[in-house]
């Protein structure tokens, strides 16, 4: 008699969504390519905030995101019964709004007028003002919360178990939350890890000038207290056209059907690797495209905003100060040093 033993069922689709797939891109560039990778830190802030009693059913949320953090808050918060406010901007399109709304979130919209921040300082004004309107309620505080970064040790450690040992680990930046929590988990192992992020011009967070950002989903106009920088050995700064390209490629040539941010990072990625073929590459991959398809993936949208995806065909410029970086790729080895060591270097007399 043959005993079958029957998959386990998972306990929720956030359990069955969260962890990432390992995927062998090249001989040397693995992905960790996420469905929805902001789904881990929400549901690992909210199971923290419930083990130290801060919440209960029936507490209200509020959050400010404009993204993915709030569709990951906003599944997690409808299954467990907590009503979720989330502060946005106009980033938030109709279809991620309708989402929202259809989990039971109120969406709130803000416009920037002038607040220290840009649009970002603008929702976190509005997020302290909800919270003094309802003092009972939970702030996740994606930006600062050290829950955050510590939600991506379970990720280390299933990209150690399929991968081995990780030269490079490369990966967009925002909150600071993926990028700083994997890399602070594997170099418990391999301290030597080359930690790469990837930003966007207009992003002030490695030090460049304030600005419009085409590029969503990665770079800020504020400093998010998760963004330790002297994790980090390289910085690159990459554009809408060329992380646009690589968001195609990545789908044309290895059937991976990713977002934006994605593309980003398989951009820097695939090129980091190309010059180190004897290391061994994990790129972190956030999303999938289907939020995309009437932009980042449609050519009349892409007409209409004046932007052609082209590629970087010589690769990065190096620089020596984020004011230097071009309107093009551009990488600084930033050398695990801190803020002010980079942008404020002591001048010699």
């Amino acid at each position: 008699m043959t005993t079958t033993t029957l998959p386990k069922a998972h306990s929720s689709i956030v359990e069955a969504t969260e962890l990432p797939r390992i995927i062998k891109v090249t001989d040397n560039l693995y992905a960790a390519a996420f469905s929805l990778m902001k789904l881990l830190p929400a549901r690992y802030i909210l199971d923290r905030a419930e083990a130290a009693g801060l919440i209960s059913p029936g507490t209200r949320i509020i959050e400010t995101s404009s993204g993915t953090f709030a569709l990951g808050l906003a599944m997690v918060c409808r299954l467990r019964g907590y009503p979720l406010t989330i502060v946005g901007d106009s980033a938030i399109d109709r279809d991620l709004r309708t989402r929202l709304e259809m989990l039971g979130t109120t969406v709130e919209i803000v416009e920037h007028t002038g607040q220290a921040g840009g649009i970002q300082g603008a929702r976190l004004a509005r997020v302290a003002e909800l919270r003094r309107q309802h003092p009972d309620a939970f702030v996740p505080g994606q930006y600062d919360n050290p829950d955050n970064p510590g939600a991506y040790g379970i990720v280390a450690d299933l990209i150690g178990t399929t991968v081995g040992v990780v030269d490079c680990l490369v990966g967009p930046v925002g909150s600071g939350g993926s990028t700083g929590g994997l890399a602070a988990a594997l170099r418990q192992t391999g301290p030597a890890l080359h930690l790469v992020g990837v930003d966007t011009q207009g992003s002030i967070i490695f030090g460049s000038p304030d600005g419009p950002r085409m590029l969503r989903g990665l770079g800020s106009s504020i400093h998010p207290g998760n963004v330790k920088h002297a994790a980090y050995d390289e910085v690159h700064w990459v554009t809408a056209p060329e992380a646009f390209h690589a968001t195609h490629q990545l789908y044309r040539e290895h059937g991976l059907f990713m977002g934006p941010t994605s593309g980003a990072s398989f951009q820097v990625a695939s090129w980091w690797a190309e010059q180190n073929p004897d290391s061994t590459v994990v790129m972190v991959l956030p999303d999938e495209g289907y939020r995309y398809q009437s932009t980042v993936y449609n050519d009349s949208w892409l007409s209409e905003q004046g932007i052609v995806p082209a590629p970087a065909v010589d690769g990065p410029v190096t620089v020596e100060h984020p004011l230097d970086a071009t309107a093009a790729w551009s990488r600084l080895l930033w050398a695990r040093r801190g803020f002010d060591d980079v942008v404020m270097p002591v001048v010699e007399s």
